[in-house]
């Protein structure tokens, strides 16, 4: 999808008869049937449904990938190759194709890859909820895209660096949700391997930066980002904590995150005493970061979204196609191939 917003015209080849299985997962379901979840993620696709088994339909595929630029699929190991579609072959006929496999989990690929079961593994959950609460997810089936973003990222670097001569292994991609989502761990995963120390759920807080956080307000939650000493010293007045500002322990972040109970409590204490408006007002004003907790229709209310395919991308990406009706370009994808992609969307 995210190459689609950017232009490139994609086939989404589904099996006959139930297409993709996040058709399925609702509800909600749109007026004509497709879940919301399906919506959300496959505008600017045409799809065809194409049974493997068959030799006619393995040819239509053979067909289109032969004018493809790139193939993303995510089959277990050993699922095209026994059909006959072996990638390392294919690529060495194809010295042009790219091939973007994702996986779930790059020791073991034979593993289904969830997004829960990889959040777990992950140690995201490990990091995620309240300090002495259970374990939690993320709210977004965040290891899912982020790993979609990587694949991405890769296929980009591989047809930017076409012009030079390339094996089919230089060719072949693989991404895996598991790797993906260790990866994004970045400042924690370096914390560990620096500190020695397992990390903790810190709820709303930071493990490295103080006040950062949310707080509480007269009348709705304040996320307040403070990321150096000079918005610290400009929050301080903002909040009347002169005191605190002077406060040789408090200067630098550092001491801020030794003294994390002191500081978050004179912070929390100060806010409470207005609303989140005002506060917000006055923040904004000094150039300290900060934001109210917002509901997702609030979130939404702001952007442009179409109920056919979710939130549109910002230019210059563009929604050109709504989401498909399984093999909804079928026909016309078997008698035109990638010239399909050259009719006018309905």
């Amino acid at each position: 999808m995210a190459l689609g917003d950017l232009g490139a015209d994609v086939i989404k080849v589904e099996r006959p008869g139930t297409g993709d299985e996040t058709r399925g997962w609702g509800p909600p379901f749109d007026a004509m049937g497709q879940s919301a979840y399906f919506l959300a993620v496959n505008r600017n696709k045409l799809s065809v449904a194409l049974d493997l088994d068959l030799e006619a339909d393995r040819g239509i595929l053979l067909h289109l990938l032969a004018g493809a630029d790139v193939v993303v699929e995510n089959f277990l190991p050993g699922t095209l190759e026994r059909r006959g579609l072996e990638p390392a072959a294919l690529l060495r006929s194809h010295p042009r194709l790219v091939w973007c496999t994702l996986t779930g989990f790059d020791n073991d690929p034979s593993r289904p890859g969830y997004d829960f079961v990889v959040q777990a593994e992950s140690g995201w959950m490990a990091i995620t909820g309240e300090p002495d609460g259970a374990p939690m997810k993320i709210g977004v089936a965040l290891a899912d895209v982020v790993a979609g973003k990587d694949a991405a990222i890769a296929i980009l670097g591989s047809l930017v660096g076409r012009g030079t001569e390339r094996s089919a292994e230089d060719r072949r991609l693989t991404v895996s949700l598991a790797h993906s989502a260790t990866a994004a761990l970045v400042n924690v995963a370096q914390n560990t391997l620096v500190g020695g120390t397992e990390p903790k759920r810190w709820g709303n807080g930071h493990p490295n930066l103080v006040p950062y956080q949310l707080f509480d307000t007269a009348d709705r939650p304040v996320a307040l980002a403070v990321g150096n000493d000079l918005q610290w010293l400009a929050c301080c007045r903002v909040l009347g904590l002169e005191r605190d500002a002077a406060d040789p322990r408090f200067a630098t972040n550092a001491g801020r995150v030794r003294h994390r109970g002191e500081v978050v409590s004179a912070v929390a204490a100060a806010l409470r005493g207005r609303p989140s408006a005002d506060w917000l007002a006055r923040l904004a004003a000094a150039r300290v970061p900060a934001g109210v907790v917002r509901r997702v229709s609030e979130a939404l209310a702001d952007v442009a979204a179409d109920a056919r395919h979710g939130i549109s991308p910002r230019p210059p990406a563009t929604v050109r196609r709504a989401p498909p009706a399984l093999d909804q370009h079928g026909q016309a994808i078997r008698r035109l191939g990638w010239d399909a992609c050259r009719l006018p969307s309905p």
